[in-house]
């Protein structure tokens, strides 16, 4: 099952009445005034009809005085009904608006601090270096491990500790090292960070970083050698070239001296880095391309060359679930053909290099390349896709069982709601049919999938259609004596006078047929999508 598309909180009260988070006082009075007219209960004589009209009217009263009393609709705005409901107590003299924005923005940052308090970030790597060669040997498949773990707690707002370890085992050697580093946040535009280390590596070491400008960093760090007592030096600056890219020099001044330049861009479909490192006595430049074909899947290639290094990796990789990533890496170079398999989750690396030659015999290479990348896509086709396919629906089915009874109570309340929009809905289209205006052919409201296939099934059709609502009524009644309709951007159109919402947990979209001027429009939003009609964009 897909998750619901997140959006602003505490926005239904605003839907109900039809009006912009932002309404002046002015507008919240004249939404109620409209809907009041048409829900009043003194205006039907049948009991039903008079039931529905009170327990609608009661909503629309209820959304009126809490948006139109400045106190309320601040608490409403930041905490929601529960805010309203839990009796936050605010003391006598918060009378004055900016009063209570000071007090609520404490409560706040109140919460806030409990929750960053309490936030530790674990991560950590297991390599496990495998060797094809050294198994037909007879020497075994490992070649060797290693392990990296660091724990991150941000013990306060301006102060954080990480605490860390690895070890490395080669043959028959093999090492390990501590680390510790804190950070305090000086201002919010400086830092500092004290680090020490104990093992293959001992040190103690300080780092400042400061933001010089709105685009560019700059950080400095000193260290200390506890083995032999040298000192390393390195500065490094970063430069935001645009919105996606930024540049940057780093020079390091010790026993490994070197000069590096980078680069890094990062975009919604792709990010690319590339460097280019000079040492004392080597040269490495190296370039990244990823390509994100799909939410789950993406595309990798990586290239290096150096003085002792000449490289280049392809392969991709799939989101299997919410936290877990894997990948799948073909890697030729003068260290050999590689094979590398990575499981990525949450803040957790598992990542498996296997050497299957040192050789770079051309039908080896191709062969190497070829068989997995066919048998990802078979597999992908005829076991992957299938099983998520029948897991994403059985999710889905789950789901709808689940909700199902507050399902049906929403829709009817929605359909008692449209029941008494009817008469003044009917008018107002019979106007627009008079000046050949705005008329709503069609409109239905629900699950984003069920909206965008029509050429599923009859079974599929009917489960589909389950979770589609029919808002043709209710948007011809909210259609301007001018001939426009206006559906507010960041309001869950759930919350609309008549709408329910038919699939909790799904995303959801509006799908519009209209008709002006004796052409015909179509148009799809997302939920918290503005909609604005008539647009000529919207012909078809």
């Amino acid at each position: 099952m897909k998750k619901e598309d997140a959006g602003p909180p505490n926005r239904e009260l605003y839907a109900l009445l039809n009006i912009s988070p932002e309404a002046s006082d002015e507008e919240i009075r004249k939404a109620y005034r409209q809907w009041a007219q048409i829900y009043h209960p003194d205006k039907y004589q049948e009991l039903h009809m008079k039931d529905i009209a009170t327990e609608n009217f009661q909503r629309i009263c209820e959304a009126y005085e809490i948006l139109s009393d400045a106190n309320k609709r601040q608490i409403y705005d930041i905490y929601g009904m529960e805010g309203l409901t839990s009796g936050l107590q605010l003391g006598p003299k918060l009378n004055k608006v900016e009063e209570l924005k000071e007090e609520l923005e404490r409560l706040r940052k109140m919460k806030e601090q409990e929750k960053i308090s309490a936030h530790f970030r674990p991560s950590g790597t297991i390599l496990a270096n495998m060797s094809l060669p050294h198994l037909l040997k007879g020497d075994g498949i490992m070649r060797g491990m290693a392990m990296t773990s660091e724990i991150q707690s941000q013990i306060s707002k301006n102060n954080a500790i990480a605490i860390g370890g690895n070890l490395a085992v080669s043959g028959n050697s093999g090492g390990g090292a501590a680390s510790a580093v804190f950070r305090h946040q000086i201002s919010p535009a400086a830092s500092v960070e004290f680090m020490a280390a104990a093992g293959l590596r001992a040190l103690v070491g300080v780092q400042t970083s400061r933001q010089l400008s709105s685009h560019s960093t700059a950080t400095m760090a000193l260290a200390i050698s506890l083995r032999d007592g040298s000192l390393n030096l390195s500065n490094s600056w970063t430069r935001q070239l645009t919105e996606t890219a930024n540049a940057n020099i780093q020079l390091a001044v010790g026993p490994e001296s070197s000069i590096a330049v980078g680069w890094q861009k990062k975009e919604e479909k792709m990010s690319a880095a590339g460097e280019v490192k000079f040492g004392t006595s080597s040269f490495l430049a190296s370039a990244h391309y990823t390509h994100r074909f799909s939410s789950k899947s993406h595309g990798r290639i990586v290239g290096k060359v150096g003085s002792t290094t000449l490289e280049l990796e392809v392969g991709g990789g799939r989101k299997i679930s919410n936290f877990s990533t894997v990948r799948i890496l073909y890697s030729i170079g003068i260290q050999g053909i590689v094979w590398k398999f990575e499981l990525h989750r949450g803040g957790q690396k598992l990542i498996i290099p296997i050497l299957l030659s040192r050789h770079l015999n051309p039908v080896f290479a191709t062969g190497a390349f070829i068989l997995p990348t066919s048998l990802y896509f078979v597999l992908k086709k005829f076991v992957f896709k299938p099983y998520y396919l029948k897991r994403e629906k059985q999710k889905a089915l789950e789901n709808v069982e689940k909700t199902s009874a507050k399902v049906q109570e929403a829709r009817a309340a929605a359909e008692k709601a449209q029941k008494l929009l009817q008469n003044v809905a009917n008018r107002k289209r019979n106007r627009q049919l008079e000046t050949n205006g705005l008329i709503i052919t069609r409109a239905l409201y629900g699950n984003r999938t069920a909206l965008s296939r029509n050429d599923e099934s009859r079974e599929t059709q009917h489960e589909l259609t389950s979770q589609v609502l029919d808002v043709t009524l209710p948007l011809n009644f909210l259609v301007s004596e001018s001939g426009q309709l206006k559906l507010h951007e960041g309001v869950k159109k759930s919350g609309i006078m008549g709408f329910c919402d038919p699939c909790p947990g799904e995303p959801k979209q509006l799908h519009v047929e209209y008709t002006y001027r004796g052409g015909r429009y179509q148009v799809v939003v997302d939920d918290y999508e503005e909609l604005l009609i008539p647009q000529e964009s919207h012909i078809i």
